[in-house]
């Protein structure tokens, strides 16, 4: 009991230190609070709010249709401009798309002939450009087609596919895209945070002070690896609620208690990571090197950025080591999906063993680096 009471207390005073240590926590605000808002918003992998004009040389009732044919929020209303007017616009920057509908358009369409439309495009917008290209050519393309099938000029298809989206009808990048990057965060932060916590230790000389107390060096890393773990785990709480719910109006689909409780077991395991590399690097500059190199890669295998199906199959079997790809699928899976525990509780299992075998290791190093300070 003595024991537990000693861990509690170090661990307390970690969090006393951290509270005072103003980088940290402007960095701990700034992670949870702005980072994923810009993440989430900043890089859009769909058309959203483009501007478009039009320059209607037919004025006729297909062309009229077309112009009609383009709703936000992907388009802003559409504006009517005279022909060959488009280019000296899109050099002023007021639109990126141009559509100029040719004179005879809707003739030489009942005719036979295959009439041409021109879609100009502003390219120095690239994310709008590349995606919002694909986007007209599918509106113009399905508008004409219904014309045709209207006047008896093609038959109408036998089969009509219907596309449903699972688990986000809408397909709506800033839902997925605000999970995804509130769990970088916390990859990022427990390792940063336990690592820093072990490095300041040692560079201030106040490890040889705890070595001078009862303590093994089991307590001082126990009381480091739960002081953090809580930090962040409060922190993402919050930010679960009033950034990703509150500001950018993400629905959770599952159960939030269950995801606190997946994201608890992979603090564990994130923060043995975080005394395991600040055990190896002997100085805060080494430190900020190993995390870029080890950190990073486990973000970008872990199934966020591309999913864990998409990567090599030699890759995949290397990913199942990583704890990363464990919360992250548990995470989605629960967020998304509205899983319960018994459909993510292989993934937590995974973590617990994981975290178990990174403390042990982490200790082991750990003991022997004390062992030659003292």
């Amino acid at each position: 009991m003595q024991r537990f009471y000693c861990i509690f207390w170090l661990g307390l005073k970690e969090v006393m230190s951290l509270r005072r240590d103003w980088v940290m926590m402007a960095l701990l605000v700034w992670s949870f609070t702005l980072a994923p808002i810009m993440e989430a918003t900043g890089v859009a992998s769909s058309v959203n709010n483009a501007s478009i004009a039009f320059a209607d040389e037919d004025d006729s009732p297909l062309s009229r249709a077309l112009a009609t044919a383009f709703f936000p929020p992907e388009f802003q209303p559409v504006v009517q401009i005279e022909p060959g007017k488009g280019p000296a616009y899109m050099d002023a920057g007021r639109f990126i798309f141009v559509v100029a509908v040719p004179p005879g358009f809707e003739k030489d369409l009942r005719a036979g002939r295959s009439p041409e439309i021109q879609v100009l495009i502003d390219a120095t917008a690239m994310e709008q450009a590349g995606i919002g290209a694909n986007y007209i050519t599918s509106i113009l393309s399905a508008e004409i087609h219904r014309y045709a099938i209207g006047i008896d000029l093609v038959d109408a298809p036998s089969i009509s596919v219907i596309l449903r989206s699972a688990f986000n009808p809408n397909r709506d990048t800033v839902r997925f895209a605000g999970i995804v990057a509130l769990i970088g965060q916390i990859m990022w932060l427990t390792t940063i945070l336990t690592g820093a916590a072990m490095i300041r230790e040692r560079e201030h000389g106040t490890i040889e002070h705890l070595l001078a107390m009862p303590l093994s060096p089991f307590d001082i890393a126990i009381a480091k690896i739960w002081a953090n773990a809580a930090v962040v785990l409060v922190a993402a709480g919050l930010s679960l609620t009033f950034v990703m719910q509150g500001s950018l109006g993400i629905s959770i689909a599952g159960s939030k208690m269950l995801f606190l409780v997946g994201t608890a077991l992979f603090l564990f395991t994130a923060t043995a990571l975080g005394v395991f590399l600040a055990t190896i690097a002997r100085s805060m500059a080494q430190f900020a090197l190993l995390v870029m190199l080890i950190v990073l890669p486990m973000l970008m295998l872990s199934g966020g950025e591309t999913p864990i199906e998409g990567q090599p199959a030699w890759l995949q079997a290397g990913t199942l080591v990583l704890p990363s790809r464990h919360y992250m699928s548990a995470s989605q899976a629960i967020v998304f999906k509205g899983a319960g525990i018994e459909t993510v509780w292989p993934e937590f299992v995974w973590m617990t063993l994981l975290g178990i075998a990174l403390l042990l290791m982490s200790l082991r190093l750990f003991r022997r680096s004390l062992a030659q300070i003292s």
